[in-house]
């Protein structure tokens, strides 16, 4: 059966990893007595520069860096966050992400793009799977991504994302009825669960800054008990 998920209910399905890794260090007693703030979607990124140079850009900051996410998430009581490695900057090249959790693995939990359109999306995701912190992988229904719901390309991800247990975070502005579709055609299926996260669903909105926002943070209990 295929879940259809908004945001928040994707970072309450994956918080138990994220209170293991935030409560790591912490006395018994004040891990029973704390909540945990999780961030649904931050990006980091450094300054452009020829190393690992930007594809386009992304309103915001010069730079928001790993160590900078981590001071303003301390600065306003976020204690981990969903970090998708940002699109507008780095295409489907997740490499700071990856630095950046290695650095703060109690932090950081990771979702990248995937494109529909590579042959070899079931690879690369199984790849993504076995890396350390990571969570799900994001699809963004560009012009070039096919409105054709039979067609392979994101079919492709979505099973692969469900057999590797990995949500799948969709931007599809302007296609629910094909993201609707999607969902009916792998439900039908009998496949393993794919956890859908809707980002964005239906209007483009105002662009922000990428750091720490608490109005979208969600705010849990211990994991003991949630459902």
């Amino acid at each position: 059966m295929t879940k259809h998920l908004h945001r928040r209910e994707f970072i309450q399905a994956s918080a138990a990893a994220a209170w293991v890794i935030t409560a790591a260090g912490r006395p018994g007693a004040a891990r029973a007595a704390s909540r945990t703030t999780i961030d649904a979607q931050v990006h980091a990124y450094e300054r452009n520069h020829p190393g690992r140079p930007w594809a386009g850009t992304l309103v915001g900051p010069e730079e928001m860096t790993g160590d900078q996410m981590v001071v303003g998430m301390d600065a306003v009581g976020v204690d981990g966050a969903v970090l998708v490695s940002p699109f507008s900057m780095y295409r489907y090249d997740a490499s700071y992400v990856l630095e950046v959790q290695a650095k703060h693995p109690d932090r950081f939990c990771l979702v990248k793009p995937v494109d529909p359109n590579d042959p070899a999306v079931a690879d690369i995701i199984a790849d993504w799977k076995a890396k350390k912190g990571t969570v799900g992988v994001r699809v963004i229904m560009r012009d070039n991504v096919s409105a054709d719901p039979a067609h392979p390309g994101v079919n492709r991800v979505l099973a692969a994302a469900a057999k590797h247990s990995m949500a799948v975070n969709l931007l599809c502005w302007g296609r629910l009825e094909q993201a609707g579709q999607l969902a009916a055609r792998n439900r039908t299926r009998g496949s393993s669960s794919t956890t859908w996260v809707c980002s964005s669903r239906s209007s483009r909105r105002r662009r922000r800054s990428p750091g720490p926002n608490c109005r979208r943070c969600w705010r849990s209990r211990p994991i003991p008990m949630l459902p």
